[in-house]
């Protein structure tokens, strides 16, 4: 019988593979300071031997950058967030930048507490520029395919549907059965090319989110209110929020804010709770929520369904996987829906677990940044200053009509539109009465030479006409026969001053606009 191996064989052999195998290997102390590196962790961050790595900060060595090729502040990276908190993470979204410079490569980047917070931890990366490119062909591929795909599956699903239409056809009820299965599989199968193709545009990077800030309780309150006559065709009890703060009978929530995306948001809350009504049986109940959790925003949807096992639980937001017993079959689904969360989710900055147990009901959260009240009223400017600023701009405002002048609320974008169709009927204004209260400024740059002069205005104080009437050059004659007399009519006061009733309207309007 052979010896037992020490403990000090069992290091060597741990330091011999850890020196052989391909991936970057650091361990750190509490403090940050590297205590071993591997050969693979010097070659990748172009330190050329590991004991030049031991003693230094691994932030001064994991130089790192966005994949779009942004410097990232190692003191504010995730990874340094991860090891502050003793948390394991795994990520895949940096760009490792070697000393000088001499090559960068695209890492997947794993932290691994080995106790508490004042233990040591492992970091580990390795190169993934080849994988990252392979799966960005297959996601171009998926993508061109569901797209290509879904216009003969609509088309497949629009004449089913003329099939099944008693107006447009005649079927027997066996045919009937039978278009209506096909139906049922063509609406499945463009379901699953739409989630394809959702999901390969933000794996590629295609589709950013757009964020807005919001009362996140009442955007959650309204996108959950879509789907209660689903909840009510099969008779499951819904409730919304908490009862735990009451005042007088009424129930208070309190104002919760958070930056989002409205169409991934609701895109996340159609899955889940789509996914609650699918899993629960008639009768049940589907409980939804959104409160603050300190500087966390956490909803909840709760379903008293047929749960899930601990096993399917911690694969269950991977892409294509579904739990598979007697109960999933019969409901079907694309296994897509729980993925495409997660992806949303993690895009919005936050997280989605879970929390199930088979026969037992099921729990899905999502966590995201909370804003304080300052932050929302700082963003929440900003964002109606973008939107008066693309109304603008979708108007083709003149230059002269700014965003500052308007004191009132920022000008929505139907207002802007909408004036000049009312501005380009000029008998409306010679006959109309002047505006009551602000008037938005016309799209018509023409206006603006009247508004700028004042001097119209003043035009009916001046006795201009008067002065040609009194004009001494018809009276002057020494004989006042009757043909003398006649010139007068022609110089009468009345024709002069009508014109100038006609011009005074216009420009009083326009300067009042101007002046508003």
């Amino acid at each position: 019988m052979g010896a037992v191996p020490s403990h000090a064989d069992y290091s060597g052999l741990a330091e011999t593979a850890l020196n052989a195998i391909a991936d970057g290997v650091l361990i750190i102390d509490e403090t940050g300071v590297i205590k071993f590196a591997n050969p693979a962790a010097a070659r990748m961050t172009g330190y050329g031997d590991p004991s030049n790595l031991v003693g230094l900060s691994y932030q001064l060595v994991m130089k790192l950058e966005t994949l779009d090729g942004a410097v990232v502040d190692s003191a504010q990276s995730k990874l340094a967030q991860a090891i502050m908190a003793n948390q394991a993470v795994t990520l895949r979204e940096y760009v490792l930048v070697a000393m000088q410079g001499q090559h960068k490569d695209a890492i997947a980047l794993t932290l691994t507490p080995t106790g508490g917070p004042h233990a040591d931890k492992i970091i580990t990366f390795r190169d993934i520029t080849k994988e990252l490119a392979e799966e960005e062909e297959q996601s171009e591929f998926i993508s061109t395919a569901s797209h290509e795909m879904r216009t003969p599956v609509a088309s497949i699903e629009g004449y089913l549907g003329l099939a099944l239409n008693p107006q447009t056809a005649t079927i027997d009820a066996r045919a009937r059965q039978y278009l209506e299965a096909a139906h049922a599989s063509s609406q499945h199968l463009g379901r699953l090319f739409k989630d394809l193709l959702d999901v390969t545009k933000l794996d590629d990077g295609r589709m950013k989110p757009r964020l807005v800030p919001v009362d996140i309780v009442a955007v959650v309150r309204e996108m959950a209110r879509a789907h209660e006559p689903k909840m009510q065709a099969k008779h499951l009890k819904y409730s919304f929020g908490t009862a735990d703060a009451v005042n007088n009978g009424q129930k208070i929530e309190p104002l919760v804010y958070a930056a989002v995306d409205l169409d991934f948001m609701r895109e996340i809350l159609d899955n889940l709770i789509e996914n609650a009504i699918k899993y629960t049986p008639d009768g049940g109940e589907i409980w939804v929520n959104a409160r603050g959790d300190g500087d966390k925003v956490l909803i909840n949807v709760t379903d008293t369904g047929i749960g899930i096992s601990p096993e399917d639980a911690a694969h269950v937001f991977q892409k294509f996987y579904r739990v598979d017993n007697s109960q999933t079959r019969a409901i079907g689904g694309t296994g897509l829906g729980l993925y495409l969360v997660k992806q949303r989710v993690e895009a919005l900055g936050g997280r989605v677990w879970v929390e199930s147990a088979f026969g037992e009901g099921s729990t899905f959260f999502v966590s995201l940044p909370r804003l304080s009240d300052s932050e929302y009223e700082r963003l929440r400017i900003a964002y109606q200053n973008e939107q008066a600023v693309q109304a603008f701009k979708s108007g083709a405002a003149p230059v002269t009509a700014p965003v500052v002048t308007q004191p009132a609320p920022v000008v929505t974008p139907a207002a802007v539109v909408a004036q000049p169709a009312a501005t380009a009927q000029p008998a409306q204004m010679t006959t109309a009465p002047a505006a009551q209260g602000p008037v938005q400024v016309p799209a018509q740059p023409q206006p603006l030479t009247p508004v700028q002069i004042p001097t119209p205005v003043q035009m009916p104080s001046q006795p201009q006409p008067v002065a040609q009437v009194q004009m001494p050059t018809p009276v002057q004659p020494m004989t006042p026969p009757a043909p003398a007399a006649q010139p007068q009519p022609t110089v009468s006061p009345a024709p002069v001053a009508q014109p100038q009733q006609n011009v005074i309207p216009p420009v009083i309007n326009n300067n009042q606009k101007g002046a508003l």
